[in-house]
């Protein structure tokens, strides 16, 4: 997930009026400059929709093989192959990470192509993430958003579910037709 930063993250809140004569709904100004950004990393196994978060103060090469050795440790040993979907930033394809591939042959790395980020599964599920975590609340240090993710992971993870790609479908009531029928539908 980009860059997050320790500001305020607007929420859906009801406002109800204090007194008979609406006002209204304020907020201080916030500009996010009490403490560092971070970088939020994470694994996703669409067919458990079990999900694993790691967060770090920077988003570094040393950093994505410190996940990876991390990951490698929470993905059960019985799986023959692990395909990580990744996009092509630099740090998915530097020296370390081909070390850590040479190290553990189960794992294959598959690059998605450039703009194409609707083909990783875990993009919108950092959506859901951002919810969980990060929606309606005023962050003052990082270790706070820290906080906020590992919980929101753990809700998840508890309550979690396969996770379909896409959105869900809902019932629909066929349609009847009227006086605006298409022509050819004519009931006789």
């Amino acid at each position: 997930m980009g860059p997050q930063a320790v500001k305020s993250y607007r929420g859906q809140r009801l406002v109800r009026p204090a007194a008979p004569r609406a006002q209204r709904a304020k907020q201080q100004a916030d500009y996010g400059r009490r403490d560092v950004a971070g970088f939020v990393f994470g694994a996703l196994q669409p067919t458990t929709g079990e999900v694993f978060t790691h967060t770090y103060e920077r988003r570094t090469m040393g950093n994505f093989a410190d996940f990876l050795e991390r990951l490698e440790a929470w993905v059960p040993q019985a799986f023959e192959r692990v395909y990580v979907v990744l996009d092509n930033l630099a740090a998915h394809r530097s020296a370390d990470v081909l070390l850590f591939n040479l190290a553990y042959p189960r794992w294959e790395f598959v690059f998605q192509p450039k703009r194409a980020g609707y083909l990783n599964l875990i993009e919108p599920w950092w959506k859901t993430l951002k919810s969980l975590a990060l929606k309606g609340r005023r962050f003052e240090a990082w270790g706070e958003i820290e906080a906020a993710v590992r919980a929101a992971t753990l809700y998840w993870n508890a309550h979690r579910r396969p996770y379909v790609w896409g959105r869900r479908r809902r019932h629909r009531v066929p349609r009847r037709f009227g006086f605006a029928s298409p022509p050819g539908s004519c009931l006789i």
